[in-house]
């Protein structure tokens, strides 16, 4: 259930109130913020695609179906974007490539460590990275579903209206990206 002043805003922004968009860009900028850094990775990828989603949606604002969820509307926008942006980057370096010039170092090793972490809680990152790291192996058609899922915890309806594709096609691609996760993470 969406907050009724987001409501109230979407309907003044129609009429033409520049501002009323702004609480609805602070309700939701942490959240796309997020949603588009789970898809790519990259902090800076992710402002950019959440800036841009926040663009469309303010520009396209009148195509908004009332009777539907703004935050679905919204999520769709920036997961196209994400994919549309995923489809076109090229991989410009791995973190277990190796560093040139230093025998026996990989990109992990440049890596700033902000402070010591006891070896439980190092274990847990480290477990963690391995997942996203993994998540994002997975295809676009496949990653897509999975971070909606259990990282934005969406449900799956939502997901369905989202990437605009029957619920069934949705319950499959989850399955099938729990299972090439699954396969992955079975070595860890």
């Amino acid at each position: 259930m969406e907050p009724t002043f987001i409501k109230e805003s979407i309907l003044k922004v129609k009429k033409g109130d520049q501002q009323a968009f702004e609480p609805i860009v602070s309700f939701y900028q942490n959240r796309i913020y997020y949603h588009c850094f789970r898809m790519t990775g990259c902090t800076h990828e992710a402002e950019d695609l959440a800036q841009e989603a926040f663009v469309r949606a303010y520009v396209n604002i009148k195509s908004f179906d009332d009777r539907r969820k703004f935050s679905t509307w919204l999520y769709r926008i920036a997961t196209n974007l994400t994919i549309d942006r995923l489809r076109k980057r090229k991989p410009d370096y791995f973190l277990e490539q190796p560093v040139k010039g230093m025998d026996n170092l990989n990109m992990y090793s440049q890596l700033a460590s902000e402070e010591s972490l006891p070896e439980e809680e190092f274990e847990r990152l480290e477990l963690k990275e391995q997942i996203e790291r993994h998540i994002l192996a997975l295809s676009d058609t496949y990653r897509s579903v999975v971070v909606l899922r259990y990282i934005d915890e969406l449900p799956l309806k939502d997901i369905s209206e989202i990437l605009d594709i029957p619920l069934g096609t949705v319950k499959t691609r989850l399955y099938r990206g729990r299972e090439a996760l699954r396969e992955k993470l079975r070595n860890l």
